[in-house]
C-alpha cells in the first residue's frame, strides 16, 4: 500500500517535471526557424506549461474531483490526503522544472 503510494506521488512529480523540461526545451527550437530568441522562447514556453503539467501528472481532472468529492462527503480521508498529495507533488515537479530552466538561462 505504502509503496504504490510513493510509487503515484513520484510519477505525479517526474510527469509534471517532464512535461516542463521536454516540452518547454523541443518548444524552444520552434525559435531556430524565426527570428527569436530560443532563451525567451524556452522561458515563455516554461512559464505557459506550469498549470498543463501539473493537469498532465494528476491524470485530468474528474477523475481527481470525484476522489476529493469522495473524500470530503463519504469519509474516505485517505483518499482526500493521497490525492492531495500527488497533487502537491505535481506542483512541485513543475514549479521545480520550472526553476531549474530559469535556472540554467541566466534567471528572469
Amino acid at each position: 500500500m505504502v509503496q504504490r503510494i510513493a510509487r503515484e506521488i513520484l510519477l505525479a512529480f517526474f510527469s509534471a517535471l517532464g512535461v516542463i523540461l521536454g516540452g518547454s526545451i523541443i518548444g524552444s527550437l520552434a525559435a531556430l526557424f524565426t527570428s527569436f530568441s530560443p532563451i525567451s522562447m524556452l522561458r515563455d514556453l516554461a512559464k505557459m506549461f506550469r498549470l498543463w503539467a501539473i493537469l498532465v501528472a494528476i491524470g485530468g481532472t474528474f477523475p481527481t474531483i470525484r476522489i476529493i468529492e469522495s473524500g470530503l462527503f463519504y469519509g474516505q480521508i485517505g483518499a482526500l490526503i493521497r490525492q492531495l498529495a500527488i497533487i502537491v507533488s505535481a506542483l512541485l515537479g513543475a514549479y521545480v522544472g520550472y526553476w531549474i530552466l530559469i535556472t540554467l538561462t541566466g534567471g528572469e
